[in-house]
């Protein structure tokens, strides 16, 4: 009975292997495969439904990415979820200080409330860096300090500024309309005639995968989670690599929560799991589900939002189905995807501290 449990367990797990090793291979040609199947996916949802995927998979796509480059170079930040609510409820903050109406200095105040989102969610990064390389206290208390420190912060600061664990609520982006692409069938009015936040995610998968693969930094991150020792042997401060893509995951996870909670949402829940709600988990379950890859990282992301936004369309519905259920359809396929795709390798050096010059 166990050993043919664990033939069909393997049986399912094969196409998925296949998939992340094709991808890992040709990635031009998995991207290009994954394109047209999203276009067929496209032609058969209906247009609500599409352009509300694209929105919630902002916070995710982006916090995933981010995630990549501190777990590939060694640090396991499962801290991203508070990442993703300092930045949202700061950012909110700051538009409700300047007027969502107005300007400063040439620029629209939603803009300067998305720096702000971005530059608290790298000081957060900033501080846990410090704390597990300068202090190497271990990764994974961190991290969840990291969590409960926001989980509490943002609703105690809302309290004090709005006398409610819920902020006001401010404007969001407009559609940014491109003339003549938006016309094009099927993806032009998603792509071409959209909010900003979901250019910068776009953009940010691009970014993300030409700097960890194309570039000499992209390679030193990779050699600090698998191999620091070689990297400081190569004249390389290890520290500060890790250092720098421990940030970077700030301004990743930084332009996720601020871009969904001025472009998406308008305003910050306090209550429960906060406005978030779970996004930055899903966010690592995501990048593991690319196996590190930031394109891979933005498809995964189309799925667990997609889940998200049919969970809102079936409450909308009014199906009989309790709403507990309901809201539990993406957190359980996270389960799912993590049991089918359990053949991820985290880098050799993840979670290690490492000290310049050691043997």
């Amino acid at each position: 009975m166990t050993r043919r449990s664990t033939t069909g367990v393997t049986a399912m797990r094969n196409p998925l292997y296949r998939m992340q090793e094709a991808f890992a291979r040709r990635p031009l040609a998995a991207a290009l495969g994954a394109a047209a199947a999203l276009l067929l996916g496209l032609w058969l949802t209906p247009a609500s439904w599409q352009t509300a995927t694209l929105r919630l998979a902002v916070p995710i796509a982006l916090a995933a990415i981010g995630g990549i480059f501190a777990e590939k170079s060694g640090v396991i930040n499962i801290g991203i979820e508070g990442l993703l609510i300092v930045s949202a409820f700061s950012s909110i903050v700051v538009v409700n200080w300047l007027g969502d109406a107005g300007a400063t200095l040439g620029l629209t105040n939603l803009w300067w409330g998305m720096l702000a989102g971005v530059l608290v969610s790298v000081l957060f990064a900033l501080v846990f860096a410090i704390v597990c390389l300068e202090f190497e206290a271990d990764q994974i208390i961190a991290g969840l300090a990291v969590w409960l420190i926001s989980l509490g912060l943002a609703p105690f600061a809302s309290q004090i500024l709005f006398e409610s664990p819920n902020t006001a609520n401010v404007a969001r982006f407009d559609n940014v309309t491109v003339p003549v692409l938006s016309e094009i069938p099927l993806v032009g009015y998603l792509l071409f005639d959209t909010e900003p936040q979901v250019y910068i995610m776009l953009v940010g998968a691009v970014a993300g995968w030409y700097l960890l693969s194309r570039t000499n930094f992209g390679r030193w991150v990779v050699a600090s989670g698998e191999n620091p020792k070689a990297l400081d042997t190569a004249g390389i401060d290890v520290h500060r690599v890790r250092y720098a893509a421990v940030l970077l995951s700030g301004v990743f996870a930084g332009l996720g929560g601020a871009g969904f909670a001025l472009g998406t949402l308008g305003t910050f829940s306090g209550a429960g799991d906060t406005a978030i709600n779970g996004r930055g988990f899903i966010a690592i379950a995501t990048y593991l589900l690319a196996n590190y890859h930031p394109i891979g990282a933005l498809i995964g992301s189309f799925l667990f939002a997609g889940l998200n936004s049919m969970q809102d369309m079936l409450q909308t519905a009014g199906y009989s189905v309790p709403t507990e259920l309901i809201r539990t359809i993406p957190h359980m396929t996270v389960i799912v995807v993590l049991v089918l795709v359990g053949r991820t390798r985290l880098p050799d050096a993840a979670g290690d501290h490492y000290e310049s010059g050691e043997d």
